[in-house]
């Protein structure tokens, strides 16, 4: 299930402890790996937060966000959470406020020599984007990056940077006081179990890779689609947009991940070689090409069943007039011999009729269609690769319908991770924290990696913003967002995949 390098003693110290990321996923996900007997025997949990509280006030906070977020595993392991509870500590830390952090250090120095844990020390920066710097400056001015009694890493959300020259500038920052072994730019998604089972879906297996290519493949499709609006978070999303928000972070990581070439060995600095040459291979879209490369949308009020759901531009904290797009579509190609001129369509969007994230694989048609005529259903053999929900993997092919004659229908081979009774499916952060632990940075995004990704989206964005020319197309809700989206395609039969079980 995860890795088996050594876990040392160490302290996980969260910023922006008190917020909505860190007690939906970060608290719950060290509780689950606590209880899976993954954490050393010394390792605390300390929350840094502008709050004023003490360690009892803050260990029923965490509690209480167990118990919401993980009911089921608190109620089994009532005794073991009130043995995590003594694990966890806080201090209160004002971010921007230099002198909190000789405070912190101070703390922090304290609890490890108390407790004898060897100073190895993991800063989660669950703060705002516009905070980053700020933080890893503070803790440089305080030497709590310096390693010489034990090893320090930053765990960064996304998004890192706001274009490709915010998010250099931002890299020369942080390596200012931290190597880049220490800085792990996290992606939830490169921690889903599919996303990695692709590489072992294609490398172990040798029906796979001998296929992977343009000779046998004719287009990829990667689909990330969210079933809710925007909801409270307008303010933060309409400075970002679905560009920002999934393609130049999430996304475009799956893709380099499905195109890779074959790692020389399976260890962090080769897998994260291979996923760059693709970033870089990508085929930059001009300004001139965006209109056709590029669809984005907007959702609008629509009514469904007995709820009218409101429109982006009503949505609280978004401009009456705002032209950022809730979703995009893509038409992108590899200039690689592994990939030359096959399309990878990649789409994400807000209020689609379903949560789901998959990559389909979509076969070249055998040479010569002896059955075409007989075809019940339009030919077409697929790998599906079903990140979410229902993870798992599924074949697509044409097979003879019993009785006489040729009758030919499209069939399903399906597995589901769900069906391997005894193993548990982590969640992304269970494994991209122990990974962090552990000092794995393979499913982390490495600095050339995100300036590759921003160098393809930002002449899109530039194109939007200084071009009134290119439309914005709206979509109702609870549709696969606007039908100009399958112009992409061409004048062909051709459209998106809609995702069913």
């Amino acid at each position: 299930m995860f890795s088996k390098k050594k876990i040392e003693d160490q302290v996980l110290v969260i910023f922006g402890s008190n917020g909505d990321l860190a007690r939906r996923k970060l608290l719950p996900a060290i509780f689950q790996l606590y209880t899976g007997g993954f954490l050393p025997s010394k390792f605390i949990v300390t929350g840094a937060g502008s709050q004023e509280k003490d360690e009892a006030a803050y260990r029923n906070d965490v509690e209480t966000a167990i118990r919401e977020f993980l009911p089921k595993e608190a109620a089994a392991h009532a005794d073991e959470l009130s043995e995590f509870l003594k694990q966890v500590y806080y201090k209160k830390v004002h971010n921007q406020t230099r002198s909190d952090f000789e405070g912190l250090r101070d703390y922090l120095y304290e609890l490890t020599d108390r407790l004898e844990i060897h100073r190895n020390i993991i800063y989660y920066f669950s703060i705002p984007p516009f905070l980053y710097e700020t933080v890893a400056a503070n803790l440089v001015e305080y030497g709590l990056n310096r390693e010489e009694e034990g090893w320090k890493r930053i765990i960064v959300e996304k998004p890192f940077g706001y274009s490709y020259d915010t998010a250099i500038e931002l890299d020369k920052k942080l390596h200012s006081g931290f190597n880049e072994d220490q800085i792990y730019r996290i992606d939830h998604y490169l921690g889903k179990e599919t996303v990695q089972n692709i590489m072992v879906t294609r490398f172990y297996n040798g029906f796979f890779e001998p296929i992977w290519n343009r000779k046998y493949i004719d287009r990829v499709e990667i689909t990330a689609a969210e079933k809710i609006g925007v909801g409270g978070r307008g303010g933060y999303y309409d400075d970002s947009g679905a560009m920002r928000d999934m393609i130049q972070n999430h996304l475009l990581q799956v893709l380099a991940v499905v195109a890779m070439e074959p790692p020389a060995i399976f260890d962090s600095d080769s897998i994260r070689n291979e996923t760059v040459k693709v970033l870089q291979a990508l085929r930059p879209i001009k300004g001139s090409e965006v209109a056709q490369q590029v669809v984005r949308g907007q959702y609008i009020a629509t009514q469904v069943g007995d709820k009218m759901h409101p429109g982006y531009r009503q949505e609280q904290g978004v401009a009456p007039n705002s032209k950022t797009e809730t979703y995009v579509a893509i038409k992108a190609f590899i200039d690689n011999w592994r990939w030359g001129d096959v399309p990878f369509y990649i789409r994400t969007g807000k209020h689609l009729p379903a949560r789901v994230t998959e990559v389909v694989i979509h076969l070249k048609h055998a040479p010569h269609q002896l059955f075409k005529q007989l075809c019940l259903t339009q030919p077409n053999n697929m790998i599906i690769l079903r990140i979410h929900p229902d993870a798992g993997v599924a074949i697509d092919f044409g097979m003879k319908i019993p009785g006489a004659g040729y009758k030919v229908h499209n069939v399903e081979m399906a597995f589901k991770y769900a069906d391997l009774a005894e193993a548990k499916i982590p969640e992304a952060y269970e494994r991209l924290l122990l990974d962090c632990m552990v000092g794995d940075s393979t499913l982390y995004a490495r600095a050339d990696a995100v300036k590759a990704s921003w160098k393809f989206v930002d002449p899109i964005i530039q194109a939007w913003k200084i071009n009134p020319d290119i439309p914005l197309y709206f979509y109702e809700c609870n549709t696969w967002g606007p039908h100009e989206a399958n112009h992409l395609f061409g004048d062909s039969y051709l459209k998106w995949r809609e995702p069913g079980e």
